[in-house]
């Protein structure tokens, strides 16, 4: 049953940045985070899909920290008054007991299956086992089945397949102890290492951020077993991307230079891919000269790239990704005053060379695009490239890409009176809510 009341009470609520505008979904989210951040100084990450659950009332019985912040921003003065109650603490009457007694006894208890949760009955109760001894196939289909979520990952993001990748981690996992010939121990490590790569980049794209930590910390405990330097830098590089976009620049500096020791090992695309991530952390950190340096250093290293060289999880990092990258860490100098026209570049050449396979890049490298040109440049011409970035966001389920078209929003507030501005601002409100 959809619990109206708490919909009813945020729709009662004005938007703090739409005027005349009820609360979006995701506006309530950011606001009970923020309420949670400043009260108890913790971090929550509560999202709209969050707030749909309570009001489709799939959840209706959040955390006590949730409940206390959904009543402060919608003013309610109890629990009851956002439609919340306790299940667990609901008196059965004995009126409905009897007429459920009633119902088995005439032979019609049959009909009371279907009205079961669907989710309970598919859960299932066999396990696929593990079997007790490892060998090449077994290996090969782990590594297959992280290629092809890595390609899931890339083209849909990582709203969509999450749980069925940590599923397929966590049997995975259960095949270490199982027998296997020793010079197979290397390779089946490393396929493993692979896939928890593969299940943490989708949850960090998908904002499960423990979640994406654990996987990766997983995932670089079997490169290191296995000692696939080509792995741990993989593996390394996303831990450093994933400590730079929630705001750690110098963890994520910190676990890049960790990955940059003996890159004589690592082919000419691994190199390329860390000192692009060693330049995104540096221009978060506001460091230019070196940011702008590690910028050549990446650009040199891909000037040697030879792809029948690198392993399988580098297929990704093509031209289009390599100006993408460097464009994103020149962005976050020409937003500050560095000149705009190199990160413009590279960022256009980004959009026009990502395939469809790689949409969320191409939908990240346009968001970013629109973004500077609205910061540096004509925002009537701002506004057309946003809309062509939404018509490809509107296809990925990415955290990461929702929060760039905020950011895009954001910059854009200031010339809200030009009409195709407020056009933008308002279909990126209308696209965000509703993912």
């Amino acid at each position: 049953m959809d619990n109206d009341q708490l919909r009813q009470a945020r729709e009662r609520t004005e938007s703090p940045t739409q005027p005349g505008e009820c609360l979006s979904r995701q506006e309530l989210a950011d606001l009970v985070n923020q309420h949670i951040a400043v009260h108890h100084e913790t971090q929550a990450v509560t999202d709209a899909n969050y707030i749909g659950k309570l009001e489709r009332g799939v959840i209706r019985w959040p955390g006590a920290l949730y409940r206390e912040a959904l009543r402060a921003v919608l003013g309610a003065s109890t629990d009851a008054a956002l439609g919340f109650t306790n299940r667990r603490r609901t008196v059965v009457k004995l009126a409905d007991v009897d007429r459920k007694q009633f119902l088995r006894s005439v032979g019609l208890g049959v009909g009371a299956l279907t009205l079961a949760p669907v989710a309970v009955r598919l859960q299932g109760s066999e396990p696929t086992p593990v079997p007790s001894r490892v060998g090449t196939a077994e290996i090969g289909q782990i590594a297959t089945a992280a290629k092809v979520f890595a390609g899931w990952d890339h083209t849909y993001g990582g709203g969509l397949a999450r749980e069925a990748v940590q599923a397929q981690l966590h049997w995975s996992a259960g095949l270490l102890d199982a027998s296997c010939d020793e010079h197979l121990r290397g390779p089946l490590r490393s396929a493993i290492g692979y896939l928890a790569h593969t299940c943490g980049f989708m949850a960090f794209d998908a904002y499960a951020h423990d979640d994406a930590t654990h996987a990766f910390q997983f995932g670089l405990a079997c490169a290191e077993e296995a000692s696939d330097w080509h792995l741990r830098a993989k593996i390394l590089s996303s831990m450093a991307r994933h400590a730079i976009w929630i705001g750690k620049p110098d963890q994520g500096l910190t676990w890049i230079e960790h990955a940059l020791v003996r890159t004589d090992r690592l082919t000419a695309t691994e190199r390329a891919m860390l000192h692009t991530a060693h330049a995104r952390a540096l221009a978060k950190m506001r460091r230019t000269r070196d940011a702008l340096a590690a910028v050549g250093r990446a650009d040199d290293a891909f000037a040697h790239t030879t792809p029948a060289n690198d392993p399988p999880w580098m297929a990704y990092y093509d031209h289009a990704q390599h100006v993408g990258d460097t464009g994103h860490a020149l962005f976050d100098l020409a937003v500050h005053g560095h000149r705009p026209l190199d990160a413009t570049a590279r960022l256009s050449d980004a959009v026009t060379g990502h395939t469809d396979a790689y949409a969320r890049s191409r939908a990240i490298s346009q968001i970013k695009l629109a973004t500077l040109t609205m910061a540096t440049g004509d925002p009537a011409e701002a506004a057309v490239i946003g809309q062509a970035a939404l018509d490809i966001a509107g296809t990925v389920r990415s955290r990461r890409a929702a929060d760039d078209l905020r950011e895009l929003s954001r910059y854009a507030h200031r010339h809200s009176r030009t009409p195709e501005v407020a056009a933008l601002r308002q279909r990126i409100h209308t696209v965000v809510t509703a993912s």
